[in-house]
């Protein structure tokens, strides 16, 4: 299974549909690398074209490997050391296309996706499959239009039981984890 989730800070939507590039979040590394290490998940990039983030990814992630988080924290070391700090997506899709000797399947998610998207249970078809998966999220307001026609796949958006649908991006993350890779009681979830 190669399966690999990038969580995009750039290009992605304000609140007014504007494409922007967000913030990172201590919290976002920390709780995804944490739930992509319990899901078997082998990479997780962090992914902002700004320097300054790129930078703060790095001093975080130095702290929780190597000082003194490293050793307080050793199993939270264990998950940070999935992440990679990257200034693009495509520079994403080339690392894996390198590593894999070919080019990662798309799948994106959003919480309001529309058109044609794959159930729960075609996505872990798709992952059955045994090719490369790039499963990308977003950050913002989600992701902007040029990665969404990138996709070569898109996930139903993740639905509960109230019309409310705005999760973090940490807990989103967690929920699809969860979903496509999971098992319960021994028996994989559909």
């Amino acid at each position: 299974m190669n399966i690999q989730v990038a969580l995009l800070h750039y290009p992605v939507y304000n609140r007014q549909r504007q494409v922007i590039v967000s913030s990172v979040t201590n919290l976002d590394i920390h709780d995804i690398a944490r739930a992509a290490l319990t899901y078997g998940v082998s990479r997780f990039y962090m992914v902002t074209p700004l320097e300054d983030q790129l930078q703060l990814v790095q001093r975080l992630l130095a702290h929780w490997r190597q000082g003194y988080g490293a050793e307080r924290h050793p199993e939270r070391k264990k998950a940070l050391e999935l992440v990679i700090p990257a200034a693009s997506l495509a520079e994403v899709v080339d690392t894996m296309r390198n590593e894999c000797g070919q080019r990662p399947e798309l799948l994106i998610t959003g919480a309001s996706l529309t058109g044609a998207t794959l159930s729960y249970s075609e996505a872990k078809d798709l992952i059955g499959r045994g090719k490369p998966l790039l499963i990308l999220f977003g950050t913002g307001w989600g992701l902007a239009d040029e990665v969404v026609d990138m996709a070569d796949h898109r996930l139903a958006p993740i639905q509960g039981g109230s019309k409310y649908n705005h999760l973090s991006v940490r807990s989103a993350a967690t929920a699809i984890f969860d979903r496509l890779l999971g098992s319960h009681n021994g028996k994989e979830t559909s």
